[in-house]
């Protein structure tokens, strides 16, 4: 089933997404081949086959919390390109308003 330019648009309503009717025609074929390899995947995969969340399987590592003594704090700001008042001073990017 392809999906129609009206159908797209009401996805995107849905996800409040602004679209324009030119982009809604442009993205209808574009979403039917997403559906469509979905739906091959779908097809493949049966019941026989074990669910799984990742190809590989994977053992989270953990190590011991350990108190350790850090770097001063003179050393970490040694490397810094400005400081003040005993802290790294970095450029604003974010207005007062």
């Amino acid at each position: 089933m392809a999906l129609t330019a009206e159908e797209v648009a009401r996805l995107a309503a849905l996800a409040r997404l602004d679209l324009t009717e030119a982009e809604c025609a442009e993205l209808a074929p574009e979403l039917d081949v997403i559906l469509a390899s979905v739906s091959r995947v779908g097809r493949v995969a049966g019941s026989d086959v074990p669910l799984m969340t990742h190809a590989l399987p994977l053992v989270n590592v953990m190590r011991e919390d350990e108190v350790r003594p850090s770097l001063p704090a003179t050393a970490v700001l040694a490397g810094a390109p400005d400081v003040e008042e005993g802290c790294f001073r970095v450029p604003r990017i974010l207005s007062e308003d």
